[in-house]
């Protein structure tokens, strides 16, 4: 099994103070990763606010969680990639996605596409920017990119590549990350086509999880599935003695859900601190997660089990 270890995901920033005092606190309570999502929405641009949160820090590895395929080439993301390697002392985790919210797309005036077509421009992309953060001179002619001998002239410190986390909930998706990726993040959110405002948790159950990873292993073979790192994103941490009515109170935020269901999912963790502990050490037993991401919010709150578990 893969040791613990464990990441905050960070949406803005008000000042470069306020981000870098943020970073350092990260790093001081044993968090081992900082990342940033990317959405077209008040969020920080990411590949800048990592440089500067690497700046600040001595250890803190820096990550996207995910970069949006279809806002960037590949090169670009290749080029962008290796730069912030380099500056922040080979300490990047890259992670990629294929997009999932509506409304961004047509509010830059970009073609939303069905789910297994996104899916197959990032799986052309991933064999693009690996190429060339190997110092590869590519040549590519695929359905969505072609790429003609290109080389990048500045490499990444870390060799072959930055580690490379594909992350998602969709079967073709987590099928691809279990074939190219070194992390595969699983979200368990499907955002439906049409910008529906709550997106289906129907992969929070027990079983869809179950599958999911069945389904990793399988595309992985059994070799390549020894090496990977499973990653699940937090969507609610709360401490509380009262375990069962946190769960039945969420239930109501979350109707497609059961108490039940809620407490065995690992993208919720309820209860004590050595209840969360309890959860994650099944969590790794059953399904190989390892690599846990919270939000922001619970930073302060779910410190007390990073303490426990971090790197165990």
């Amino acid at each position: 099994m893969q040791p613990f270890r464990f990441g905050i995901n960070i949406r803005n920033a008000k000042s470069r103070a306020e981000w870098q005092e943020t970073a350092r606190k990260i790093e001081d309570l044993g968090y081992s990763t900082l990342t940033l999502p990317d959405h077209l929405t008040e969020l920080i641009a990411p590949m800048p606010a990592l440089v500067s949160a690497a700046e600040a820090t001595t250890a803190l590895r820096v990550g996207t969680n995910v970069l949006n395929n279809d806002l960037r080439h590949p090169v670009l993301v290749a080029r962008e990639a290796a730069a912030v390697d380099l500056l922040t002392d080979g300490r990047l985790q890259l992670g990629l996605g294929a997009g999932s919210i509506q409304a961004e797309y047509e509010q830059a005036g970009l073609s939303f596409d069905r789910g297994r077509t996104r899916v197959e421009r990032l799986a052309e992309a991933v064999t693009i920017i690996k190429g060339l953060l190997k110092g590869e001179e590519v040549t590519f002619a695929g359905q969505h990119y072609r790429i003609a001998g290109h080389t990048i002239g500045v490499l990444p410190i870390q060799r072959p590549h930055p580690p490379i986390l594909i992350g998602g909930n969709g079967p073709s998706l987590l099928a691809l990350a279990a074939r190219e990726a070194d992390i595969v993040g699983l979200s368990g959110l499907t955002f439906q086509k049409g910008g529906a405002v709550r997106p289906d948790l129907s992969g929070w159950k027990v079983s869809s999880i179950d599958e999911r990873m069945r389904l990793v292993r399988e595309a992985a073979g059994d070799e390549r599935y020894a090496r990977l790192e499973i990653n699940a994103l937090v969507q609610r941490v709360i401490v509380t003695d009262d375990r069962r009515g946190a769960a039945e109170e969420l239930s109501g935020r979350f109707p497609q859900l059961t108490p039940d269901e809620i407490l065995r999912s690992p993208y919720v963790l309820i209860g004590s601190v050595d209840q969360m502990v309890e959860d994650i050490q099944a969590h790794r037993k059953r399904w190989g997660i390892s690599y846990y991401v919270v939000h922001e919010p619970y930073l302060d709150d779910f410190a007390p089990v990073v303490a426990r578990l971090a790197g165990r």
